[in-house]
């Protein structure tokens, strides 16, 4: 064994192990010979010895005198020693007097006198040293002859202590030896129970075999409760004290590690111990699911293998995504290998078998390969596929979102001041990834007054979203009593979507009467929970006369409800409060979340639209980091960027430079903003996009999208300052500076088109004709009673039942389920639906 697999043993135990298995060498064994008088006067209190009493040496005796001088050495290394008493003839004692006392041997602790062997049960050494410390080790190895007895000693070490409970076919052996060997190094740490019952082992639930010894170790610590049986981990190597100690030891270690360094660096006692380790990658938003499974994959393995969590977010693994395990074995030099496995059962086989591990990633290999071939087909949406199967066996937590029907649809709308309603599709990617954000979002909101959120699966009820004319999947519309619905055109993720449920709340504009609520509202007086999604605050300012303006101020509140809060005043001394912050009516008054100052701006154009665009111009920061997520709202400008790549914050100085150069120029130039590449990694493609390798950062770049794709590179000698910033822009701008590259001119759109749902059903293929109107009251779902209607309307669906469920039930007219079967008929698009 290598010196670093060493470092496990405690020390005791490891001589142990040495006086165990190191060969005895007969002329250094010595078997003291003393008088009766002489062994007597010799014990000492707390000492153990064994005693053989004899007149004189017969024939039949001298086998079992060389067993007991071989097992001198083994017994020592208790603490036991050993002593053969010659009896004088005339001695007619205890122990030297009688015929059959002298064909027994003797064990003493101090001068008291433990057990009494027959030397015919003491045939060789094994039975010598396991007899011995049986007899020593009484109350912490019990042995049990039935059922009762076993189950009495369980049930009061649950929730104390855990069990070791072994068979052996009969006492005296191999087997029996090393475990008492054990038992005398951890016997206060578990409770020992043999037996030699073979029933015993039938009980316990353990396949029967009344001729090899089985030990099972017994987790009764974790049984809290008496009724509450102790889970049984089998030792399935031979019982010998190496085997033996080592599956205690597996079983003292963590069931779960959790890791938040480079697994490369990661050692348990599990791969000092020669076993595998398997990691499950995890990531902040699956952590609890990824937990249980990692625990329950953990009993699993016990005894084969070691289960780690190790979560993406801590560290940084340059793998594949859809990696979700990773498996270390504890030869050297083998490198950690990352695979991507359907179930736990496919772990479980991956280490018992070994070759398993080469086939998964063959079978991986030609999969890319496929996917390689077929790149026009999956490219669209691969990414939101590969997350829902990723996770397609996570069970969601939708107990605070009401599943609605076509007959609960019309009274949900009345159950609340304000009904969130997803529409989705059961079997389509994009829905079952989205509905996993919302399901986070009903999380965040659980216990807010007066919002619902309910969902409509439009595979069963297509009946529903074609009457609120829902085209495309997933649609977020929020329904007001009174109001028309407000539908969802935002980031699909939990925050932003929380935040737009939270903002539409208000109305929007909100009319303020006086000009202290006028006045409140600016400084921000808001209900409290709103506090936190509270943005950007809007007032329009008119006068009593400017009916146009404020038509299209209203208008302009319904589009953007929901993403910025909107007041409105329009009483008589509505001049008065302009003028305050320099502008005349028609005007808006803008206040920035965390900067209360006062922006006042002229309106110049009173239509909708044109005060939709001004606002969501405003919404927009001065000197903003770049996002994915708000990354679309710049694009809209149409402008070029002048951007700063950064790995990391950027410094104070090229922040307080670029600001400064960002409101100094005009509305209508260009976009000055940063990017950190720790928070958008996505910036490492874009800038090997622009320069074929990363540069050193930071780095300035002007690039006009719009405009030629020309791509500029700041002079990485000069200071990030306004002065030479504006320099280098008057040279691009007369053409002496030569671009880094130039960007292709294509435009950027999916590889697909998008699903069009509707002409799909129009075009309806012969075999997929459209079946009779259902009629209300057809099938057994009508017929239900009305207390099992929330059994029925809570269920959740599986593809392959609503697979079956479109061909048997009739559908309404033209209705969305056509849409899966003629997805059926285009292979590559059909394998992965089916997936899901």
């Amino acid at each position: 064994m290598p010196a670093q697999k060493d470092r496990w043993f405690p020390s005791f135990s490891f001589l142990l192990f040495c006086a165990s298995f190191i060969p005895m060498l007969g002329s250094t064994s010595v078997l003291q010979e003393l008088s009766p008088q002489e062994y007597f006067s010799s014990l000492q209190a707390g000492r153990a010895s064994l005693a053989y009493f004899s007149h004189n040496v017969s024939p039949g005796a001298q086998p079992f005198l060389e067993q007991i001088e071989n097992s001198v050495e083994a017994l020592q290394d208790y603490g036991i020693s050993v002593v053969k008493v010659n009896c004088p003839k005339e001695d007619v004692s205890r122990y030297c007097g009688k015929e059959n006392a002298l064909r027994k041997a003797y064990l003493f602790r101090g001068n008291m006198l433990i057990r009494e062997f027959p030397t015919d049960a003491l045939f060789d050494v094994n039975s010598i040293v396991a007899n011995v410390l049986f007899a020593l080790l009484f109350n912490e190895v019990k042995y049990v002859e039935t059922l009762t007895d076993l189950q009495n000693i369980e049930n009061a070490l649950k929730g104390r202590s855990n069990m070791v409970f072994v068979y052996v076919p009969a006492t005296g052996t191999a087997e029996h030896r090393a475990v008492m060997e054990v038992a005398f190094v951890y016997g206060t740490v578990h409770q020992f129970v043999l037996t030699t019952e073979a029933t015993l082992l039938k009980d316990t639930g353990d396949e029967p075999d009344a001729s090899s010894a089985r030990l099972l170790f017994c987790h009764c610590q974790q049984a809290t409760d008496v009724a509450q049986p102790c889970r049984k981990t089998p030792l399935e190597q031979d019982l010998t004290v190496l085997n033996i100690h080592r599956h205690l030891k597996l079983m003292g270690a963590p069931l779960v590690t959790e890791v938040a360094e480079d697994p490369e660096k990661v050692s348990t006692v599990h791969l000092q111990l020669g076993l595998p380790l398997v990691f499950i990658l995890s990531q902040k938003e699956t952590y609890e699911a990824d937990r249980r499974t990692a625990e329950f994959l953990a009993w699993q393995l016990l005894g084969k293998a070691g289960v780690a969590l190790l979560s993406r977010d801590l560290v940084d693994l340059n793998v594949l995504l859809r990696s979700n395990v990773a498996l270390k074995t504890p030869d050297e030099g083998v490198p950690i290998k990352y695979l991507v496995l359907e179930d736990t059962d496919e772990v479980i086989t991956l280490v018992e078998d070994k070759s398993k591990v080469e086939q998964i990633q063959e079978d991986e290999d030609e999969e890319d390969e496929d996917e390689k071939e077929n790149d026009n087909q999956d490219l669209q949406d691969d990414q939101v596929v590969e997350a829902v199967s990723r996770d397609k066996k996570r069970e969601l937590p939708l107990e605070q979102i009401l599943t609605l029907t076509e007959e609960t649809f019309h009274s949900a709308m009345l159950k609340a001041a304000q009904t969130v309603v997803l529409f989705y599709a059961s079997w389509e990617a994009v829905s079952l990834a989205v509905l996993q954000s919302y399901a986070e979002v009903a999380d965040h909101l659980k216990g807010v007054q007066g919002v619902l959120l309910s969902r409509v699966n439009c595979w069963d009820w297509p009946g529903v979203c074609t009457t609120e004319n829902v085209t495309q999947f997933p649609t977020i519309k929020i329904y007001k009593k009174g109001e028309q619905p407000l539908m969802y055109n935002g980031m699909l993720g939990t925050e932003e979507l929380t935040s737009f449920i939270m903002l539409s709340r208000v109305s929007c504009p909100l009319k303020l009467m006086t000009i202290d609520e006028a006045e409140g509202y600016l400084r921000g007086e808001l209900p409290s929970e709103l506090s936190s999604y509270h943005h950007t605050s809007v007032l329009g300012v008119f006068s009593t006369a400017m009916s146009k303006a404020k038509e299209a101020f209203i208008e302009a509140g319904s589009i953007l409800s929901g993403h910025v809060t909107m007041g409105m005043y329009f009483e008589d001394d509505a001049l008065a409060l302009s003028r305050k912050y320099a502008v005349s009516p028609p005007a808006l008054l803008l206040v920035r979340s965390g900067d209360r100052s006062v922006e006042g701006i002229a309106l110049s154009k009173e239509s909708a639209q044109d005060i939709v665009q001004m606002i969501r111009y405003r919404l927009l920061d001065t000197f903003p980091e770049i996002t994915v997520q708000n990354l679309p709202h710049y694009l809209q400008l149409r402008k070029p960027f002048l951007i700063l790549f950064s790995d990391g914050d950027i410094g104070q100085l090229e922040s307080k430079e670029m600001l400064k150069l960002a409101k100094g120029i005009p509305q209508q130039a260009f976009v000055p903003c940063w990017l950190n590449l720790k928070n958008t990694p996505v910036g490492h493609g874009v800038l090997k996009a622009y320069f074929a390798t990363v540069p050193s950062l930071p780095v300035l770049v002007w690039v006009n999208l719009h405009a030629g794709g020309q791509v500029f590179k700041f002079p990485p000698e000069q200071s990030v300052t306004e002065t030479n910033i504006l320099s280098w822009l008057e040279k691009l701008k007369a053409g002496l500076e030569i671009p880094s590259s130039t960007l292709s001119e294509e435009d950027w759109k999916p590889p697909l088109p998008a699903y069009d749902f509707l002409q799909m059903m129009d075009t309806t293929a012969p075999e997929f004709t459209l079946r009779a109107s259902y009629r209300h009251g057809d099938g057994q779902e009508q017929q239900q009673p009305e207390g099992s209607e929330e059994k029925a309307t809570v269920r959740e669906e599986t593809p392959e039942e609503a697979g079956v469920k479109a061909e048997k039930v009739q559908s309404p007219g033209r209705d969305l389920r056509g849409t899966a079967p003629r997805l059926a008929g285009r292979e590559k698009q059909a394998k992965r639906h089916s997936e899901l």
